[in-house]
This record gives C-alpha cells, structure tokens and sequence, in this order.
C-alpha cells in the first residue's frame, strides 16, 4: 500500500508539473491545467451572461470614463507585449468594458480581456486617473492568467478526477462557479483569493501598463488611500478589499515599485 501511495504521489507531482507553464511577463512558472481554447470560450459565454442578467450603468460620463480608460490600457497592454515579443500571448483577446448599476465596491477582468466596473467604485476611483489604477491592475491579473491558475488550483482539490472541458459537461454549475469565483466576479459568490505573488505581480504589471497609457502611477497610492478611507469604521471591508492586502501594505509595496513605473511614464 504505501509503495502504491507513493507511485501515485510521483506520478501526481509528474502529472502537475508537466501541466506549468510560464507567466507571460515576470517568468514564474504556474500551473495551468486550463487551456485557453477551453477557457475563453466559457469566459466570454459567462460574461455576456453577466451583462445580460444586470444593469448597464445610465451614467454617461463614468461609462465614457471606463471605456476610454479601457481603451488607452488595452493599447498600452498590446505595445507592451509586442516589445516583449509575447503578442502571442493576446491571442483570442476580445476587449470589452462595461460599466454596472450597483452599489458594489468592486471591478474585475475575465480571461480574454473582459472588464466590468460597477458603480460603486467609481466615488473612490474620481477621475481617469483612478480608474486607470484600477483598470490596470485587473488587466494584469489576466495578462498574467491568475483567473486560470486559480481554477487549476481548484481542480486539483478536486482531486484532478476531471479536466474543466469535463467537468463542465459533468457538472456545468460547479464549472460556472468555479470559473466566477477564479475571476473575482460579482458580489455574491464567495471569491478564491488572489496569492501575495499574483497580487504583486498585478501590482508590477498595473502600474506599468496605466504609466504607458499616459496616467501617472503616482496616482496609484492617491487610490489606495481613498480606498482605505471608504472602508474605515469598522465595517465589513468593500469586496475589491475582500481579496486584497490591506491598503497600507499596499501603498508601501507601490511606492517600492514606484522608480521602475515611472521610467515608462512619458508626461
């Protein structure tokens, strides 16, 4: 029994390991048991979903903020890729960016380059500025398929009994959920929380991609502050909050990372 549980042991490790690849721009190797032909087709099937079941936003000036905004980070996201030779990597993108009448402190990126911002970020966010802090840090998370290591992640607790393409034909809820919670999408489902390293990594990554879209990074810090502002009083802390450090340990880390952000900020 015990040489069986360890040939087993071996052949898991095996198994994971040749199912890591890279993440597109710091080099970290992550497990990626979801390939992208499996997973944007559900990623843009769940998003149109999303819009479908809520309310576009009437407010017309936060709404051009947010596709503007959105439209300048997705041009800084495809320069910054082709100077790393990593276009490939946008493959199969279908940029979108929609704005959500909700109270929700909350925005989020799906795999593919699908963003939402709900209303309730958008006091805290002010301006172009803001958003772009807020923007790009979201992008970053996909450029760096966080969301997919995410659901990885997930189905190995599930003891590896399937693939996603499985068990969404199996079991399309737990697939659909599991797709959700990976993405941090919505207020209602209970999210899989983003590890330090990814949280670093879109922090890197945000401040460079809103810096080459022409908003100043300094900006970010300004953000986080408002946002530990708004979650003050002891109250239960907004769900952008709920997956992220707290914002003073943020403001110190983006402040480190503030020199090599700024050397792509042309004023």
């Amino acid at each position: 029994m015990k040489k069986l549980l360890s040939i087993t042991a071996i052949l898991l490790i095996a198994f994971i390991t040749l199912q890591c690849s890279t993440v597109a721009v710091t080099g970290r190797r992550q497990l990626s048991l979801v390939p992208n032909s499996q997973l944007l087709p559900m990623s843009f099937q769940q998003y149109n979903q999303v819009m479908k079941e809520g309310k576009k936003s009437d407010n017309a000036q936060w709404e051009r903020m947010v596709k503007n905004v959105g439209a300048n980070i997705k041009g800084a996201v495809e320069r910054y890729m082709a100077q790393q030779n990593l276009s490939s990597k946008l493959n199969g993108f279908a940029w979108e960016f929609n704005l959500l009448e909700e109270n929700v402190v909350n925005a989020w990126c799906m795999p593919g380059g699908k963003v939402a911002f709900y209303t309730g970020i958008m006091p805290i966010c002010r301006d172009e500025a803001g958003v772009a802090v807020v923007m790009g840090h979201e992008v970053a998370h996909a450029i760096a398929n966080h969301g997919g290591e995410r659901m990885s992640q997930g189905l190995v607790t599930q003891g590896l009994t399937s693939t996603f393409s499985a068990l969404a034909s199996q079991n399309p809820t737990m697939a659909k959920n599991l797709l959700l919670q990976s993405m941090g999408v919505g207020s209602q489902l209970g999210m899989l929380t983003f590890s330090r390293k990814h949280e670093s990594e879109a922090d890197e990554l945000g401040l460079i991609f809103m810096a080459i879209a022409g908003y100043d990074p300094r900006e970010a810090p300004k953000f986080w502050k408002r946002m530990e502002a708004n979650s003050g009083g002891g109250q239960r802390p907004p769900e952008f909050l709920s997956t992220h450090p707290h914002p003073s340990t943020r403001i110190a880390d983006l402040n480190s990372l503030m020199p090599k952000a700024l050397k792509y900020y042309k004023k």
